[in-house]
């Protein structure tokens, strides 16, 4: 069952939480990764797994610079979503 965005969140708010140690309320859809939560590229692949793994999707590598802002990254996720 595909999950909905608010709920995509929130589980990528967890992920990015356990990663960088960033509050997970400040892990909003407007937010950069680089600019906004300051995330670097080693901890966004991490990010990237660790978000694979959690929602069941796979999340190309050239996808991944695609990925600018929390809600591009929860956009893919959900569109994702089998």
């Amino acid at each position: 069952m595909a999950l909905s965005q608010s709920e995509v969140l929130a589980g990528l708010a967890e992920i990015v939480n356990d990663e960088t140690g960033i509050a997970a309320d400040a892990v909003a859809l407007e937010k950069s990764f680089v600019d906004d939560l300051d995330i670097d590229s080693i901890s966004m692949m991490t990010i990237v797994v660790n978000a694979e793994d959690k929602f069941g999707v796979k999340i190309p590598d050239e996808e991944v610079k695609n990925l600018i802002t929390v809600g591009d990254a929860v956009d893919f996720i959900v569109g994702a979503q089998g």
